[in-house]
């Protein structure tokens, strides 16, 4: 009876399936083609008694419907598989990529600027190629100063009647300082990490370039002890809440008085060992007062303001922190040596 052969294939519909385009094409044809069996119930209906017809056509409309939407719904199920295949790069390694780490310079970066930070230091940025007037002349260095020989500096180009045109690699991150005090009014109180260029020669403890983190604060009554609070309180926060301080005396154009800090050695405690050369001391950084010839240079008034300026090598406390014996192996980029600092991100 055609009813029965309506709803076998109905139920036959219902419950195909297909695992590849031909497949699909092939269930396409066998129902709904002008051969299929679909069609061929239309041919059978003719002999349908008339009081039957109008059922019969339902049924074998929804027959045909039922068909269609699945055929086409196993179809899109096809095409969407092939979109998302089209979006795979298949360029891609089927190993796991592994993960890159932090450069040990940029951890040690971020975490000193992390500390001044939350002293109330803000971010400063300035050029690394600059000009004579920044880096030398604002920051009082004479015209004969060895630091403008080319022995020590890269320059770009040099006007020998005129040093102040002369431009140049900065040979440190100080040109900022005096970028940011001619204009900006003080209050002052600003870091300025960065890389600089010198005309050394490459070993285990010198490169021609390297990475420094600068300090300024400029402001009314500005002392000397106030500059000690904060290297003593970086000092803590860096290697330990048992560091101890200790400033020497010493000389930048810059800044006077001018001295050199210490630390007591993080490793034997202050005791002495090979690493501080049984000192139990270790510098890390200069430091002083800004001369006032530097403010006048950048157009701040000495008479009311004074301020304290401090500069470290990031190289030196990254050796300190992690007891780096060649300088070299921070520029090399060995992943070998950059996955050691993996927990350290």
């Amino acid at each position: 009876m055609i009813l029965d052969k309506i709803s076998q294939l109905l139920e036959e519909v219902q419950n195909i399936s297909a695992s590849s385009a031909e497949e699909i094409e092939a269930l396409r044809i066998k129902y709904l083609s002008k051969k299929g069996e679909i069609t061929a119930l239309m041919s059978d209906f003719r002999t349908v008694p008339a009081e039957q017809k109008k059922e019969v056509g339902m049924k074998i409309n929804e027959l045909k419907q039922t068909a269609i939407e699945r055929i086409n719904e196993i179809k899109q199920s096809f095409e969407t598989a092939d979109t998302e295949c089209m979006n795979i790069d298949l360029t891609r390694t089927p190993y796991p990529i592994a993960l890159g780490t932090r450069h040990p310079l940029t951890i040690i970066t971020n975490e000193i600027i992390d500390i001044f930070s939350r002293m109330g230091f803000i971010l400063a940025d300035g050029p690394e190629v600059e000009d004579d007037l920044h880096v030398f002349t604002k920051m009082n260095f004479a015209a004969d100063h060895p630091a403008r020989d080319m022995q020590d500096t890269f320059f770009v180009s040099q006007h020998p009647n005129d040093v102040t045109k002369n431009i140049l690699l900065r040979s440190h991150t100080s040109s900022v300082q005096a970028r940011v005090m001619e204009t900006t009014e003080p209050p002052i109180r600003i870091i300025c990490p960065g890389r600089v260029y010198r005309n050394e020669a490459i070993t285990a403890r010198a490169h021609c370039f390297f990475h420094q983190v600068e300090g300024l604060y400029i402001d009314k009554n500005v002392s000397f002890t106030d500059l000690k609070q904060v290297l003593l309180s970086f000092a803590r926060e860096m290697f330990g809440a048992d560091t101890q301080i200790r400033l020497r005396p010493s000389y930048f154009p810059f800044t006077e008085p001018s001295a050199e800090m210490d630390i007591s050695c993080h490793i034997c405690g202050g005791k002495g060992c090979g690493f501080c050369k049984h000192t139990g001391w270790v510098e890390i950084l200069g430091c002083g007062m800004v001369d006032p010839n530097v403010l006048e240079q950048c157009g701040i008034d000495s008479t009311v303001y004074s301020g304290y300026a401090f500069g470290m090598g990031v190289e030196r406390i990254t050796n300190l922190k992690y007891r780096v014996s060649d300088l070299r192996m921070f520029s090399e980029n060995d992943i070998r040596f950059l996955d050691e600092f993996t927990s350290a991100n």
